[in-house]
Formats: C-alpha cells, sequence, structure tokens
C-alpha cells in the first residue's frame, strides 16, 4: 500500500516532480532509489500567509510497490437503439449524463436540443460579438453542451451531499478532460476544451443507440390525465414517450411561459443580479498573493468576496481568472454578461459577477405575471440596459469609483468583452435599492481587499443570469413534477442545480429515478 502523506511545499517544488521527490526523500531521510513513485491526490494554494504554500495530498510508492497509473475508462454502453424511449428537453449538462445513465439503464434516450452543435454555435457567437446579432436559439446559453460549453468549464461545486461528485468528474477524465480535475480544489477545464468533450459525449449516446435533435425547439408537452405523453416541436412534429426529462436550463423563458399557460405549477424564485466587474489580472494578483510579481509556479489568483448590505447579501459569483467577459442575451432586444476562461486562465484581466441576493418582496411590482415575476423582473433590467448602451450589443459600462460616487466615467477603456462598452452611469439600469446596496458594497469591498476599489476596474452591466428566476417544483421521492406523472423537471431550469457539476447530478438522479419507476431498478 502506497504511504499517504499531507504536507505543504513551495509553489515551484508542486511544479516540479524531481524537486518534489528530492523534498521527501529529505523528509523521509531516505534515497530517490527508495522511492519508486509519487502521485498527487490532492492539490490547493494556501495564500494566507506572505510566503505562498501548496497543500498537498500525496501517495508515496516505496521501491517494490506495485504502482499502475489509473486510467478513467468509460462504463460499458449498451445499445439502445430499440429500447424504450426517455424525452430530454435540453442537451446541457443535466440532459447530456442524464442520457448517458438512460442508456446504462438499458433506456434510450431522445435529447431535443433548441440550438446547434458545438460547432455550429461559433459562427452565432460570432455573430453576437462582431454584428451584434442575437440568434435566440443559438447563443452562448442555447446549444449543445448548454451554458457550460461556452463560459468557462469551472467545476468546483458545493453539491456533495446531493450526489456522486468524483463520478462526474472521472467521467469527464473518461471523454478527455486532463485529470487535473480530478486533483485540484477547484477544477477547470476551460472553455477551449469543452467544446471538445461535450461533442464526444454526443457521438458516444448516438453511437449507442440514443438520438440527439439539434435545431428542434420543443412548443408543446402534450399531457393526458395528468401524465405526459410526449411533445410537439417548432415544425409541428409529435414525438411520444410518457417519460420527459425538462432540462431546459435558467434562460428557456418560452418553456417558463409555455407551462404557466398549461397551468403546469410553477414558483417564482429568488435568485441574485448585480454587475460584471472587470480588473487587470495583475492587480488581482498583487491583492491576493501580496507580492508584485506573480511568478511562473503560481496560477492567475481569484477571489472571492462576501458581504452584508443593508440585510442582503452581495457577494462575487462564477469568477474568472485571466478570462474574459461574453455577450450573454439570448433575445435581440437585451443586453446579458458573463464571464470565462480559457484552459490556461491566461488572459490578461480578471472578471467576476458582483451580485446581490434578491428577495420575493422585490418583484411586487411585477406581481401581475405571477410566477413569471422575477423573470420579468429580469427582463426588465436586461431591457434597459439595451436601451442605454444604443440598442446594440453593446454593454453599458462605469469605472468602479465612479460607480460609488455616482459619477460618469468620462472615458472606458478598452475591455475584453468584444462587442464594446457605452460610458453609463449604471444608477440608470438598476432600481434604486439595488444601486444603494452595490455602491456601498464596492466601499467595503475595498476595505476587505486593498486596491480592490479602484478606477481600473470597469463594471459591466447587467449580470442577470445567475440562476433560474422560476422553479418547477416537484416531489421529493420521485422526482416527477408535483402535479404531472413522467414530467422530471432537472437541473438549474428546474431551480436544482447551479453549475455543470450539480446540474449533471441532477441529471443522473432524475434518469435513475426513471429507472425505478420502471422496475429496473430496485
Amino acid at each position: 500500500m502506497p504511504k499517504e502523506l499531507l504536507l505543504q511545499v513551495a509553489p515551484e517544488i508542486a511544479a516540479s516532480g524531481p524537486l518534489l521527490k528530492q523534498h521527501l526523500c529529505s523528509l523521509l531521510k531516505v534515497s530517490t532509489s527508495d522511492i519508486a513513485h509519487v502521485s498527487v491526490v490532492k492539490r490547493s494554494i494556501d495564500a494566507r500567509q506572505k510566503a505562498i504554500k501548496y497543500n498537498l495530498k500525496l501517495a508515496i510508492y516505496m521501491a517494490g510497490e506495485p504502482f499502475q497509473p489509473r486510467k478513467m475508462e468509460l462504463p460499458d454502453y449498451p445499445n439502445v437503439e430499440n429500447s424504450k424511449p426517455v424525452i430530454i428537453v435540453g442537451a446541457g449538462p443535466a440532459g447530456l449524463f442524464a442520457a448517458l445513465q438512460l442508456i446504462e439503464l438499458g433506456l434510450q434516450p431522445i435529447i431535443i436540443e433548441r440550438g446547434k452543435d458545438v460547432r455550429g454555435r461559433r459562427r452565432d457567437l460570432k455573430a453576437i460579438n462582431r454584428d451584434h446579432i442575437v440568434d435566440p436559439d443559438s447563443n452562448y446559453c442555447f446549444g449543445e453542451g448548454g451554458a457550460g460549453t461556452y463560459s468557462d468549464g469551472k467545476l468546483y461545486t458545493r453539491s456533495k451531499k446531493r450526489g456522486d461528485v468524483q463520478r462526474i468528474l472521472e467521467l469527464f477524465v473518461a471523454f478527455g478532460a486532463t485529470e487535473d480535475i480530478l486533483i485540484d480544489a477547484h477544477p477547470h477545464i476551460g472553455t477551449n476544451k469543452l467544446p471538445q468533450i461535450i461533442s464526444d459525449m454526443r457521438d458516444r449516446i448516438i453511437a449507442s443507440g440514443g438520438k440527439v435533435l439539434f435545431e428542434t425547439r420543443v412548443t408543446d408537452i402534450l399531457i393526458n390525465s395528468n401524465a405526459v405523453t410526449g411533445v410537439v416541436t417548432q415544425s409541428g412534429d409529435i414525438i411520444q414517450a410518457n417519460k420527459i426529462i425538462l432540462a431546459t436550463g435558467h434562460s428557456a423563458r418560452d418553456i417558463f411561459e409555455l407551462l404557466d399557460r398549461k397551468k403546469i405549477h410553477i414558483e417564482a424564485k429568488p435568485f441574485a443580479i448585480g454587475v460584471r466587474a472587470e480588473h487587470p489580472q495583475e492587480l488581482i494578483d498583487k491583492i491576493q498573493y501580496s507580492c508584485d510579481y506573480r511568478g511562473e509556479f503560481l496560477p492567475p489568483a481569484p477571489y472571492s468576496i462576501v458581504k452584508q448590505v443593508n440585510g442582503r447579501g452581495m457577494y462575487s459569483f462564477c469568477m474568472c481568472p485571466g478570462g474574459v467577459i461574453a455577450p450573454c442575451a439570448t433575445s435581440p432586444r437585451e443586453v446579458v454578461t458573463n464571464g470565462w476562461s480559457p484552459s490556461k486562465r491566461d488572459q490578461p484581466t480578471a472578471n467576476s459577477g458582483i451580485v446581490i441576493e434578491l428577495k420575493p418582496e422585490d418583484f411586487k411590482p411585477f406581481a401581475k405575471f405571477g410566477a413569471l415575476a422575477g423573470m420579468e423582473f429580469q427582463k426588465s433590467i436586461e431591457q434597459k440596459a439595451w436601451h442605454l448602451a444604443g440598442q446594440t450589443q453593446r454593454v453599458p459600462a462605469q469605472r468602479m469609483i465612479d460607480f460609488t460616487q455616482s459619477k460618469l466615467s468620462a472615458s472606458i477603456p478598452k475591455t475584453s468583452y468584444v462587442p464594446g462598452t457605452t460610458s453609463v452611469e449604471l444608477g440608470e439600469v438598476f432600481p434604486g435599492f439595488l444601486t444603494q446596496i452595490l455602491r456601498q458594497g464596492f466601499t467595503a469591498f475595498g476595505q476587505s481587499m486593498r486596491g480592490y476599489l479602484t478606477n481600473e476596474a470597469i463594471l459591466h452591466a447587467p449580470e442577470s443570469r445567475t440562476s433560474s428566476p422560476v422553479r418547477i417544483p416537484r416531489d421529493n421521492d420521485s422526482l416527477e413534477h408535483i402535479q404531472i406523472k413522467g414530467l422530471y423537471p432537472c437541473g438549474e431550469g428546474a431551480g436544482y442545480a447551479g453549475g455543470i457539476i450539480s446540474a449533471a447530478i441532477d441529471g443522473e438522479k432524475c434518469a435513475l429515478k426513471i429507472g425505478e419507476s420502471l422496475g429496473i431498478l430496485n
């Protein structure tokens, strides 16, 4: 059995296999020939002291102990071409992992995706960035892989109590992700690497007899005696199945409206809204690492910050070191921001959503929309931003200190947001109570992170798609909708996940519950 060891080492030692082995030999008082192999099991950074260290959990194989590199292999997926069909609406992480789990159970997934495959999506993303044209069916939120494919691929989750995080990570590795995601405390794949992984998942689903229908939007859910019987697509086609996993993501407003029209019970759900703040990465490195120069052995520094302001939580969300800000509108007459990083996180800027938790009473001006009140609140801010930015995909922007002082910025430097910026006093974008909290909150952030509050930082508004504004309630045991049999609300869009990993876990859970209902699982 290998010897397990927890230790702290300097970054240059953690980055070098030979140096790490020499360090262990000195620590254990053995020679280099006595250690056959060293595996890093877990890795994290401790930047609390001036001398930054890596925390490592190691498995040390001494001479004579057998070592075999682990190899992540895919399950033995059977052919399900002629098996019982299950419809999955949405090809995001919830939908894809649900499909793979259904195949393991011997069921045929039929994925219906309104957007295009990953290659086709690239052209539409370019059209948003270059020509300010938003395709409502193919954009940063809709298409193969969902919002996660082109918005970073961060795999950190707090959902460990909800399911098997390790299984999801190992499946990602089996489909081509680096094994670093099994080791790092905050694993990350990168927007440049995710598309190939996602397309490989789709190929496996099809090779196993599943179906994936792109550019196919669901316009109706067929129901008989409070049980689903199938769906209708925009072309009028009917696809029949008495099990439907609804995994449409947090931005499928037409699906929320469909459920509301059909009087299928949904609920307004609190979410968070704010801005996306961009700093020079070098500045964040100086703050977080307490150094003038980060050096080659440390990654670009992230940050995480939370404050209570006027009884509201204000916090960083989806922080992207060495990343860029992306235009994530899903309709032509709105502006929405998000952020992502490539796998190397090597861009010169860092960005993060800085958002404020909302409460149900905030939606009172939109009470006539019932369960869709939060969605309409969200939409009103996005549409206002579009008007203030000249009715284009340019984003309203302001320097951070100028914002706290209610001062229109005389100039906005070029930021990573490709469609461009328009100098706007961001108090015009948000309701007064949100503006007040944001202004106070940034001042408080600056007191906690010296140097954070600066006019070098540019605020882009709004960051509004933090989570679904709607919950589609389901039974805690069966995971079926509380009213409609055979309908399984799933993932972020249903209000039961918050990121790639938790969505994937929820997709698998819904698939397993279908297996139970059909007597496949005891």
